[in-house]
C-alpha cells in the first residue's frame, strides 16, 4: 500500500481509551479483510495514558489485532511527519465540542481533512457491573463495526469532498 495514496482516519475521544480505540480496531481489521487502502488512528485530546480494559477485550474477542495500539495524544497528528489525514470522526460529544487542532490533509483531501461527529453512549458508564460493561462494550464495538463497514463500502478515491461528507452524514443518521 502507498501511503500517500492511503486513506487516513484519525478517531478522536477525549481520554482515547475506550470507543476512539473501539473504532480504530474495527476500521483497521475490515480494512485489512476487505483489502482496503485504509488506515485509522486514534487519539485524544486528554489521553488517558492507558487502553480500556473491556474495551480491549472486546477488540480482542472480535478477532481484532491491537498489537501496538495505546492511548495517545492528538498532538502526535498535528506535525508534518504525521500520517497525511483525509478524515477526522469524533465519536463521543466532549471532544466533538472541543476546538480540534490543525491536522495536515492528504493531498486528496485538499490541504484540510473531512471531519464528521458519530457519537456513541460512553459504555463505560453502563450498570451492571463487569457483566454490564462488557455488554455495553460489545454493544458500542458492534454498533462501531457496522458504521466501519459502510464507510469502507463508500468509493473513497472517487467522491468529491462534498459528496464523501454528505455520505458520512448519511452514514452518522443511520
Amino acid at each position: 500500500m502507498n501511503p500517500s495514496t492511503r486513506f487516513n482516519v484519525l478517531i478522536l475521544c477525549t481520554h482515547n481509551s475506550a470507543r476512539s480505540v473501539l473504532s480504530e480496531g474495527m476500521l483497521n481489521h475490515w480494512a485489512k479483510k476487505l483489502g482496503k487502502d485504509v488506515r485509522a488512528f486514534s487519539a485524544g485530546s486528554a489521553p488517558s495514558g492507558r487502553l480500556n480494559p473491556f474495551a480491549v477485550e472486546a477488540l480482542t474477542n472480535a478477532g481484532v489485532d491491537i498489537s501496538g495500539y495505546r492511548s495517545k495524544s492528538w498532538d502526535e497528528f498535528t506535525t508534518p511527519e504525521a500520517p497525511p489525514l483525509s478524515l477526522v470522526i469524533t465519536v463521543c460529544d466532549s471532544a466533538a465540542a472541543e476546538q480540534c487542532p490543525v491536522f495536515f490533509g492528504a493531498p486528496s483531501a485538499g490541504g484540510q481533512p473531512l471531519k464528521i461527529h458519530w457519537g456513541y453512549p460512553d459504555p463505560s458508564n453502563a450498570e451492571g457491573g463487569d457483566e454490564g460493561k462488557r455488554r455495553a462494550f460489545e454493544l458500542t464495538r458492534q454498533a462501531i463495526a457496522y458504521r466501519m463497514l459502510q464507510l469502507l463500502s463508500l468509493p473513497l478515491g472517487q467522491l468529491s469532498k462534498a459528496e464523501l461528507l454528505a455520505a458520512l452524514n448519511e452514514i452518522a443518521a443511520s
